[in-house]
């Protein structure tokens, strides 16, 4: 995996993304965990996922409004299963204090490419299976980064509406997902091109 790692388990069912500053990014996450953690003992249940990115927003605005304070250095994206609605759920919190739900997004350099990208795509596919739907977020980062990746510079969260755990994928799995978008061309796809080079340069 990538040396600097952007992806935080918030709790079982809870996950972060965080991007920008790298210290600030791990200490939201440690904050998120102590008000998760707060917020089932006080309440019996987990948090959902537009109250984590509510709170977010709240701790993010709260910084603007004074002058001996700088803006936060993080954009947050906060992914999780709604237990009640039992739907994915999908937000961003910027450093203004506002908070978005999505059915795809992008944070970062190059977003908007990214966003672009994923809506040509989901335009008329708004419901992809599962491991389309993670090629595609990886095509997306491939397209607006204009590079092929590997699997060690890439990180991939997931949670499932019939497994709702939030889990970062392995090395092994994010290397399938890249082979099945650049797939390397076997040997009898490659020998037609080579009998052509080999008759051109005998006549």
């Amino acid at each position: 995996m990538t040396s600097v790692s952007r992806l935080f388990p918030i709790t079982d069912r809870l996950g972060l993304l965080a991007t920008g500053i790298a210290g600030e990014g791990r200490a939201l996450a440690h904050e998120a965990r102590n008000q998760t953690a707060e917020f089932r003992f006080n309440w019996g249940y987990e948090m959902p996922p537009d109250v984590l990115a509510q709170w977010i927003a709240d701790r993010a605005q709260i910084w603007t409004q004074y002058v001996s304070k700088r803006p936060s250095g993080v954009v947050a994206m906060i992914l999780g299963i709604d237990d009640e609605k039992g739907t994915p759920q999908l937000f961003t919190c910027d450093p203004a204090g506002y908070f978005f739900g999505h059915k795809a997004a992008s944070a970062g350099q190059r977003d908007t490419e990214a966003v672009n990208f994923l809506e040509k795509k989901m335009k008329n596919n708004p419901s992809l299976p599962f491991q389309e739907t993670i090629q595609m977020a990886i095509s997306a980062l491939q397209f607006a980064l204009k590079a092929d990746l590997k699997a060690s510079e890439v990180e991939v969260g997931v949670v499932r509406t019939d497994d709702p755990t939030f889990r970062v994928l392995t090395e092994a799995e994010i290397d399938e997902h890249l082979e099945a978008i650049n797939p390397e061309p076997r040997h009898s796809e490659m020998l037609p091109g080579l009998f052509r080079d080999k008759l051109t340069l005998e006549n």
